[in-house]
């Protein structure tokens, strides 16, 4: 019998800093929560909105997979592997720490607010090679659709992440219903409501609610809101 674990928007951790205002679905810096540590391997899902020209600056990281998706404006990233680029809304970029990495980020825009959510996920294999990608997502592909945007697989159209996870995000018109069925037996499924507002599994969510489901092979969904969008992250329950 499938179990739940149920996160409405105003229950997450937030801080404000005035030119960083940060909303964390698990415990992060200062926000503890021993109830919601992780989900499974999810270990950080951060909601951040950052001012014109401001972030964060070379900071570092090791043996963590990292996500980020812009879903308003545009971030500017340099890190120690020698990379610099801008990942605009409607892309996505991965970052396998392994080893050691250090990179900074920043809204790349002067007067456009910067809405990103950035994701760790424990890795299945330790002190790998770092690496970095980014990639274009296309965005009408989505359409009443989960769209899988990343998996364990290089060879996949997507990017790829050093552990058995899969995402998709998926807009949906107003009354639609589809079924997700999980990728791998002992996973479960993290999934986030970016804006409007959907059934999963009979519970009713809004936007930046979250649910957590796991011990099932599968998931109901239905959209109740024009444009409702979701990013449904498919990750294994069992820590390395």
């Amino acid at each position: 019998m499938s179990q739940f674990i149920l996160h409405k928007e105003n229950t997450r951790g937030h801080a404000n800093h005035g030119w960083l205002n940060a909303h964390h679905s698990f415990s992060f810096a200062n926000y503890y929560n021993p109830d919601r540590m992780h989900f499974g391997v999810l270990r950080v899902l951060n909601d951040d909105l950052i001012d014109g020209g401001m972030g964060f600056g070379a900071h570092p990281h090791d043996n963590m997979e990292i996500i980020t998706i812009p879903l308003a404006g545009a971030i500017a990233h340099k890190d120690s592997m020698g990379n610099s680029a801008v990942i605009n809304a409607g892309e996505i970029q991965v970052m396998s720490a392994g080893t050691g990495v250090s990179h900074s980020e920043f809204n790349a825009l002067a007067d456009v607010q910067l809405n990103l959510l950035q994701i760790w996920l424990f890795p299945n294999k330790k002190n790998v090679t770092p690496r970095y990608d980014q990639r274009a997502l296309d965005v009408a592909a989505r359409h009443n659709n989960f769209q899988q945007i990343l998996s364990p697989n290089a060879d996949d159209d997507n990017v790829w992440i050093h552990q058995d996870a899969w995402f998709s995000l998926g807009k949906f018109d107003a009354d639609f219903e589809t079924e997700y069925k999980i990728k791998k037996a002992g996973n479960g499924v993290y999934a986030f409501v970016i804006s409007g507002e959907v059934t999963i599994n009979g519970q009713a969510l809004s936007t930046r609610d979250a649910i957590g489901i796991w011990d099932t092979d599968s998931i109901s969904f239905k959209a109740n809101s024009a444009d409702a969008e979701v990013l449904l992250m498919d990750v294994p329950m069992e820590l390395n």
